[in-house]
């Protein structure tokens, strides 16, 4: 018995050190972050950053080695990256439209934008084009509240947006 337990943390060693089965030398960085954060829970939301960071969005396979890495259930790792709207479990387009939908940018108008954006891209929030060239997204709240409706372009905020305006932004996008 205590022989295939040191066999098996024997493994679990050697599988450390040699980072993922798949060879994927991306997976090393997610080692590194894990490392340098000493492999602690709270640290997920960081790791989370470098793994989309590296990978581009949050694949399955992705969250369960961070799960099985911080000793965190995969639910829980889940439901952090489902929850903030910076992590995407797709590939995104090559675009990205995030629109607040937060209290004050909803009563202002945020959620005519989605409408409108859903008619005219025939997606649905949190799809992509079919071209793959415009990913939809909606946050629960931006902190822009000032600025509302506030729709983020490409990583770029955007206040007091109208349908009409955010239709010229994606068309631009289009041609």
């Amino acid at each position: 018995m205590e022989t295939a337990t040191k066999d098996t943390k024997s493994k679990d060693s050697q599988q450390q050190k040699k980072g993922h089965p798949s060879g994927d030398k991306r997976f090393k960085q997610l080692d590194i972050t894990m490392k340098r954060n000493q492999y602690r829970q709270d640290s997920l939301i960081e790791v989370l950053h470098k793994a989309q960071s590296v990978f581009g969005y949050l694949e399955s396979d992705v969250l369960m080695y961070i799960a099985r890495g911080l000793k965190l259930p995969l639910s829980r790792v889940y439901g952090v990256a489902t929850f903030y709207h910076i992590f995407s479990l797709k590939p995104n387009g090559a675009h990205t439209c995030v629109v607040c939908m937060g209290t004050a940018c909803y009563v202002k108008g945020g959620g005519e934008v989605i409408k409108a954006l859903e008619k005219e891209l025939d997606i649905k929030v949190g799809e992509t084009t079919a071209d793959d060239q415009i990913s939809l997204m909606a946050a629960r709240c931006l902190g822009a509240c000032g600025i509302a409706p506030a729709v983020v372009f490409d990583g770029s905020v955007a206040g007091k947006q109208t349908p009409e305006v955010v239709m010229e932004k994606i068309k631009s996008w289009q041609e």
